[in-house]
C-alpha cells in the first residue's frame, strides 16, 4: 500500500455511508429531463445539489438558463492557483422498460451494488468526484476545484451555453474534466478522448385525410410507410450499415493505426460484447472492425416507424400518415449542420412531400490524445485502479463538451467510471461501491496532480 493509499483508506471507508444517503436522495429523484411532467422533480433535484454541494463544505448555487437550470458550486482557494472545472450530469433517461426488476427510483442497496435509475449515469459518478475534491481540497492542495451539474444533457443540453455565458457566475477554468463515461470491461480502466455527434430528425409523410379500405383503395392508394421504408432504403445499406447519401462520408478523418491499437488495448472482446447488449450476431466479428464502427465512424439508423394499424391481427388499411424517427452519429470532421443541408437536398429529389424537423444537433469532439492533462489523468486512473487505462474513442455524444470546447478552448479530459453491465440507458441500473471507491482514488489523484503542475 502506498503513502497515499494509506491516507485515503480512512477517508473513503468513512465517506461510504454519506456516498450512499446522497446516492438514494439523488436516485429517488426521477430528473427525466425529456419528460415535462416532470418538470418539478428537476427544481427539487436542483435544490438537492445545491445542498449536497453546500454539506460537502462547497459553496453552491442554481444558475437560471430559459430551460432547466445549471448547478455551479465548488472551492476556490486562490486566485493564484490553477481552476479545474469538473462536469457531471444529474437529469436520467425514462424508465419504461418492462425488464425492470425493481420500481427504478426507489433505490437499493445490496452488497455494494447501488441500483436505480441514474445511479451509473450520471450521479454516482458525480458523488464520487465531489467527495474526491473534498478530499483534495481538505489535503491543502493548492487548486480551485468548481462543479458543473446540468439537468438536460439527456436531451442534448439545449440551454447549456446560456449558463456558460454568464461570465460573473461561471468562470473560465484552466481545465475541464468529465466524469460521465463508460469502460469497455471491468477491471480494464479506459479514457475516451473523442465522442461522436449526432443529428436527430423526424420524417413525416401525410397522403391522406385518414385510413382507407386496402380492397378499396389498395394499389391506386399512396402507401406513406411503404414511401418512408423506401427512403431508408435509398439511404442505408441495411446489411453492411454504408450510408448512401453522397458527400456523406467527405469529411470523415479515419482513425491512426496507433489509434486502432489502442482500442484494442481497452480489454473489448466481441462475444462480451454480444452478451452485454444482447445481440444475437453482429454486422463483422473483426475486435478491430467493431471498435472501428462503434467510436470511429458514422452511421444511420432508425429508431421507430409510426402509422398505421398496430393493434392485434392485420387490419386491412393503407394508412394517410407515417412518421420515421432516424439519427445520424457523426465523426471528426463531420458537421450536423453540413450534413442536414446532404440528408434534405437528397430526399427531396426522392420525394419532396416528406417533412423533415430537426430533432438535435451534436458536435462530434475529439481531444488530446497526449500531453501533460492525458499523462496526469492516466497516471491518476492507475493510481486508483491498479492498471494503465487504454486510451479509446467513445460512440455517444455529450453536448456540454462541445459547447465548453467553444466556449474555452481548454483541455478537456475524461475519467469516466461506469461499467457496460451497470445498464447504462438500459432497464436494471446500477453503480458499485469498487468503482466508487476506486474513482476517488484516481480523481484525488487528477487533482494533486493538476496542483503540481500550477496554473
Amino acid at each position: 500500500m502506498t503513502g497515499r493509499d494509506r491516507k485515503m483508506a480512512p477517508y473513503i471507508k468513512a465517506v461510504r455511508p454519506g456516498f450512499e444517503h446522497m446516492l438514494a436522495e439523488m436516485v429517488e429523484l426521477p430528473s427525466i429531463s425529456m419528460d415535462p411532467s416532470r418538470a418539478a422533480d428537476m427544481r427539487k433535484t436542483a435544490t438537492l445539489a445545491v445542498q449536497v454541494l453546500k454539506d460537502a463544505g462547497a459553496e453552491a448555487r442554481v444558475i437560471e438558463t430559459s430551460g432547466y437550470p445549471v448547478v455551479e458550486g465548488g472551492w476556490t482557494t486562490g486566485k493564484h492557483h490553477p481552476t479545474i472545472l469538473v462536469y457531471n450530469h444529474l437529469d436520467v433517461q425514462p424508465a419504461q422498460e418492462p425488464e425492470w426488476k425493481q420500481a427504478p427510483f426507489v433505490f437499493r442497496k445490496d452488497r455494494g451494488l447501488y441500483h436505480g435509475r441514474g445511479a451509473t449515469d450520471d450521479k454516482g459518478p458525480a458523488l464520487t468526484a465531489l467527495l474526491a475534491a473534498r478530499y483534495a481540497i481538505e489535503q491543502g492542495q493548492p487548486i480551485n476545484i468548481r462543479f458543473l451539474w446540468e439537468l438536460e444533457e439527456e436531451i442534448g443540453s439545449p440551454h447549456f451555453a446560456e449558463a456558460l455565458t454568464q461570465r460573473t457566475l461561471v468562470h473560465k477554468p484552466d481545465s475541464v474534466l468529465v466524469s460521465d463515461t463508460i469502460w469497455i470491461a471491468k477491471g480494464r480502466p479506459a479514457m475516451p478522448y473523442g465522442l461522436r455527434g449526432a443529428l436527430g430528425v423526424r420524417l413525416s409523410l401525410k397522403t391522406g385525410r385518414a385510413d382507407a379500405h386496402s380492397g378499396v383503395t389498395g394499389g391506386a392508394a399512396r402507401n406513406p410507410l411503404t414511401e418512408l421504408c423506401a427512403l431508408v432504403d435509398d439511404c442505408v445499406d441495411a446489411r453492411s450499415g454504408r450510408v448512401k447519401i453522397p458527400g456523406f462520408y467527405d469529411d470523415v478523418v479515419p482513425p491512426t493505426k496507433k489509434e486502432i491499437e489502442s482500442f484494442l488495448a481497452s480489454g473489448f472482446q466481441v462475444e462480451r460484447f454480444k452478451q452485454t447488449y444482447g445481440f444475437r450476431s453482429l454486422r463483422t466479428q473483426d475486435p478491430a472492425q467493431v471498435l472501428r464502427r462503434i467510436w470511429a465512424s458514422p452511421t444511420f439508423e432508425v429508431h421507430g416507424l409510426v402509422g398505421g394499424y398496430v393493434g392485434p391481427g392485420v387490419k386491412m388499411i393503407v394508412p394517410g400518415y407515417a412518421e420515421l424517427k432516424v439519427s445520424m452519429r457523426l465523426v471528426p470532421n463531420q458537421k450536423p449542420e453540413q450534413i442536414f443541408r446532404l440528408f434534405k437536398r437528397f430526399l427531396a429529389e426522392r420525394n419532396p412531400d416528406v417533412h423533415m424537423e430537426v430533432e438535435g444537433m451534436l458536435q462530434p469532439f475529439k481531444g488530446s490524445f497526449s500531453g501533460p492533462y492525458a499523462d496526469a489523468a492516466r497516471r491518476a486512473m492507475k493510481t486508483g485502479f491498479g492498471k494503465e487505462p487504454a486510451l479509446i474513442r467513445e460512440g455517444g455524444s455529450i453536448g456540454a463538451v462541445t459547447t465548453m470546447q467553444r466556449a474555452w478552448h481548454v483541455p478537456i479530459i475524461f475519467m469516466g467510471l461506469s461499467l457496460p453491465e451497470h445498464g447504462y440507458h438500459a432497464p436494471n441500473e446500477y453503480f458499485d461501491w469498487g468503482q466508487a471507491s476506486g474513482g476517488m482514488k484516481a480523481l484525488a489523484a487528477y487533482f494533486e496532480e493538476l496542483a503540481k503542475m500550477g496554473k
